[in-house]
């Protein structure tokens, strides 16, 4: 008779991986290759983040990974060990272009707006309307036509537009404890603004 072979223990233990997030220090305790949308949403319970497709194809789930647009769907938490990343939230409720978005109609049913803003966040202050259309072009609306969208990144990027400090949301520290994953948190202290 054969030995039998021990079983296998399965996918790598889960450690603690830190980052920052919205400004703040968060280290969380989860598998490494948990998808960093699953973790945003679900260990760390933001849930303005989106799930589109889960194959990277819609936008919907674009976070800021070091100041550049990434489909959280595709990011491993792994890959954003001692980086910094931002959602939706990270804005506080209050940047430019999410009241422009508001005002000129670029959100509909708001499952692209999160994403749609965020990719928005990383454009050059003054982008062209081709520079735009480039930087969103990874980001599919079914609603809007685009032109609003458009419009509301015109709008939030107008000298005249309000201050470009979001405010940091109010969040406080809190822990978080949770079979299988645990996180920590601090209060963020940053803020978010469009790229030179």
């Amino acid at each position: 008779m054969a030995a039998r072979r021990p079983a296998d223990p399965g996918p790598a233990a889960p450690g603690p991986v830190a980052f920052t997030l919205n400004g703040g220090a968060v280290e969380v305790a989860a598998h490494p290759m948990a998808r960093l949308l699953d973790v945003l949403r679900e260990d760390l319970r933001l849930t303005g983040t989106k799930e589109g497709c889960g194959e990277g194809e819609c936008g919907a789930c674009t976070v800021l990974l070091d100041g550049d647009p990434v489909c959280s769907c595709l990011v491993p938490l792994a890959q954003v060990r001692g980086r910094e990343v931002v959602t939706i939230e990270g804005l506080g409720g209050d940047h430019p272009l999410q009241r422009a978005f508001v005002e000129e109609g670029g959100a509909q049913c708001g499952a692209c707006t999160p994403g749609m803003i965020m990719a928005a966040v990383a454009l050059p202050k003054h982008a062209t309307l081709a520079q735009v259309r480039t930087g969103l072009a990874g980001n599919l609306c079914r609603c809007t036509g685009y032109e609003a969208i458009y419009r509301a990144i015109e709008k939030a990027n107008k000298p005249s537009a309000v201050s470009r400090q979001p405010s940091a949301g109010g969040r406080q520290r809190r822990a978080v404890s949770r079979q299988p994953s645990a996180v920590r948190r601090q209060p963020p202290g940053g803020s978010v603004e469009p790229k030179e």
